[in-house]
């Protein structure tokens, strides 16, 4: 009698969360006319293109206009196999089963931000693990946006941008999440990748209320970003924005 062998899948190793990539813009070729623009310096600031309208379709527009920026992977994936199951990763691996055999792909889903009021979120999937992450980092400088930022807690009343101005909500399947003011020194009461999506943008004080399936962690992102940008769509009177000191996206100092 031939004993039964148990197989443990194999765990994909995990890599550095800080990405580094050295641009260059010489020997860069742009192929749409915003890119040409911003090569060319007709355009100079990022909100010239976001306040525009326009669409970012090439991520070496971010490398010029916002050099340096932060970067964090967030992990929405699990571990597999008897030892170590469980445990959280930042791929997300799913198996597609051939006559040839399993055919592996990757999915990883990074945040990038200049950590004062600008942040963008992209998500990767491949057959492996690099270009999966070298996707999700070119998809997240595409859908960069700002957000606005201030003292929306009637119990602070600083009138410095340390939180949000005001509540919005924001939903994606079955997760509903409301972010809310909170005074100064409240920190981020917020599920642990969400903080990283928030340090990213420059929010250091806020709440959170969350409802459905939150381990599902990227649609419970999904809904903080509809939530964030909600916060520049929402219409305010000059008078209601100086009273709790809100700013949009600012970069080297200027608003």
């Amino acid at each position: 009698m031939v004993d039964e062998v148990e197989v443990v899948e194999p765990i994909v190793e995990e890599v550095i969360p800080i990405i580094k990539s050295d641009f260059d813009k010489e020997s860069w070729k742009p192929k749409t006319s915003v890119g040409k623009k911003v090569k060319s310096g007709e355009i100079r600031d990022i909100n010239q293109i976001l306040d525009g309208g326009f669409r970012i379709m090439e991520a070496e527009i971010i490398d010029i206009l916002m050099p340096g920026m932060s970067n964090d992977l967030i992990l929405i994936g699990q571990a597999k196999g008897k030892f170590g199951g469980g445990q959280r990763r930042v791929f997300k691996q799913t198996q597609k089963k051939t006559a040839e055999g399993n055919k592996p792909k990757f999915a990883t889903l990074i945040v990038i931000g200049n950590k004062d009021g600008f942040v963008g979120l992209g998500y990767g999937k491949a057959k492996e693990t690099v270009p999966a992450r070298e996707k999700a980092l070119r998809n997240s400088k595409i859908n960069m946006f700002k957000i606005r930022r201030g003292c929306g807690s009637w119990q602070c009343g600083c009138g410095e941008p340390h939180s949000i101005p005001f509540a919005v909500e924001g939903k994606s399947g079955s997760v509903q999440a409301k972010f809310m003011p909170a005074p100064k020194g409240t920190g981020l009461r917020v599920q642990g990748e969400l903080q990283k999506i928030f340090a990213a943008a420059g929010v250091k004080d806020v709440w959170s209320k969350t409802m459905g399936q939150t381990r599902t962690t990227i649609n419970l992102v999904n809904a903080c970003e509809i939530a964030l940008k909600k916060l520049t769509k929402t219409k305010t009177t000059s008078k209601q924005a100086s009273s709790i000191g809100m700013i949009e996206g600012k970069i080297g100092g200027k608003q």
